[in-house]
């Protein structure tokens, strides 16, 4: 019994037409997501180590900036005292 073949899907096949594949740009889109479609995701993959993560780990993301002023004081009060 063969194992069934693994392929990338990549969207819908869109009319290339006459250009040239090789000098066409690879652009990259943007998914807007809520975070917490993408938290639990996000935080079983880092307790289960998965190394795809490091795939990832020099990216940036844009958040808002009450979201970001929150994880400073997070981080701030979270931090052991001496």
């Amino acid at each position: 019994m063969r194992s069934p073949q693994l392929r990338i899907y990549h969207g819908p096949a869109e009319e290339l037409g006459n250009v040239n594949v090789a000098t066409t740009q690879v652009r990259r889109q943007n998914v807007t997501l809520s975070l917490m479609d993408v938290l639990p995701l996000i935080g079983d993959a880092v307790r289960s180590e998965r190394t795809w993560l490091r795939d990832f780990e020099d990216d940036e993301i844009t958040i808002s900036m009450d979201l970001y002023e929150v994880l400073l004081a997070y981080q701030h009060y979270r931090r052991p005292s001496a």
